[in-house]
């Protein structure tokens, strides 16, 4: 029967197909609730449907999200099946804003499929940064010999696993030792506005790569259930940025009145030299200045690391890559050890 629901056909063109992430997880988006037009219904408070061109929901929705209101974004919910590592499901779930139910280890046995990062993502750990990795990838040789090492301890540990299955171990005592890298699932809800918040951390280049190839496969799924948010979520968070106080005051201070009609001139002139001193220099402040607006060295670094143009990515669907629910099923139940146990 035809429903009476809101619906986004380009998100009914995706629902229920699964898209590969990393070497043996998806994401697949099973189900929504509304869309742009129910977040200005909801901020209206309106029974209209209909009623409204899209260029007036459009200007609302930014209108909302660039002024922080929230609340008629909660009135969207999404609903993701993922398969994913253990030690990104242990990232996710910092999120607390969502519901979440997970495949259970004390009730089925666990597909004995593990995560093994490809040589190009595959670093040496910052110098810099202590919870991320260098930019450039490790040799190749240490990448094999990794992976080899990675290998013979899963594979003992595959093998304790199975053992004590079929010995008829309880199950929740036989997973204990599985690694981080075992592949788990759950069914994912959450609400729009809490959605946004986890794309924008979770799509950041700073995010660990891993957890950022689920944000980015959901970002575009996002985009076919409400576009006219995601274009603003773009917009405003995630090739925008926020300014403190001092960042303010110190762009208040590059600017200054041309006392004529054309408003505000900028005072850069020449193109300076490299460094910190040198790069706030250009625009008319030292790094000195700068400091003694109340920024310390890393806010300065950061100030002008804002300044620079940022990219305004896009999160298209490769629809090519969607797969049904069958072709992953499959795929968990050759990796389920010891079936003849079940029987």
């Amino acid at each position: 029967m035809e429903t009476r629901r809101p619906t986004s056909p380009a998100a009914e063109e995706i629902l229920g197909g699964y898209f590969p992430v990393l070497d043996h997880g998806f994401v697949a988006l099973v189900d929504y609730m509304g869309g742009d037009e129910d977040i200005e219904r909801a901020a209206r408070v309106s029974y209209g449907y209909g009623t409204r061109k899209r260029s007036a929901t459009r200007g609302l929705i930014r209108y909302l999200r660039r002024h922080r209101h929230t609340t008629p974004s909660e009135m969207v919910e999404l609903k993701f099946h993922c398969c994913m590592p253990i030690f990104v499901a242990r990232q996710w779930v910092r999120h607390r804003t969502a519901n979440i139910n997970e495949y259970s280890g004390r009730y089925s046995l666990i597909p004995l499929l593990f995560y093994t990062p490809e040589h190009g993502d595959f670093a040496l750990q910052s110098r810099s940064n202590r919870q991320g990795r260098r930019s450039e990838s490790a040799g190749e040789v240490l990448h094999r010999e990794a992976v080899r090492r990675w290998e013979r301890g899963r594979e003992e540990v595959a093998g304790l696993y199975e053992w004590l299955v079929g010995e008829q171990v309880a199950r929740e005592l036989a997973r204990i030792d599985l690694p981080l890298s075992t592949y788990t699932q759950w069914y994912w809800k959450i609400d729009l506005h809490n959605l946004l918040h986890f794309l924008s951390l979770r799509v950041d280049p700073h995010a660990q790569k891993e957890i950022r190839a689920y944000g980015e496969i959901m970002a575009g799924m996002l985009k076919r259930v409400a576009p006219l948010s995601y274009e603003a979520w773009l917009d405003y968070q995630v090739a925008g940025t926020v300014l403190s106080r001092g960042e303010l005051e110190a762009l208040r201070r590059l600017l200054e009145p041309a006392g004529d009609a054309e408003g505000i001139r900028v005072r850069a002139e020449g193109d300076g030299a490299g460094g910190t001193d040198g790069a706030a220099g250009r625009s008319g402040l030292t790094g000195d200045q700068l400091r003694e607006l109340g920024l310390s060295g890393r806010e300065v670094l950061e100030l002008l690391e804002k300044l620079r143009p940022a990219d305004r990515p896009d999160f298209d669907l490769d629809l090519s890559a969607m797969k049904t629910a069958e072709h992953f099923a499959e795929l968990m139940e050759r990796a389920v050890p010891g079936a003849d146990v079940e029987g």
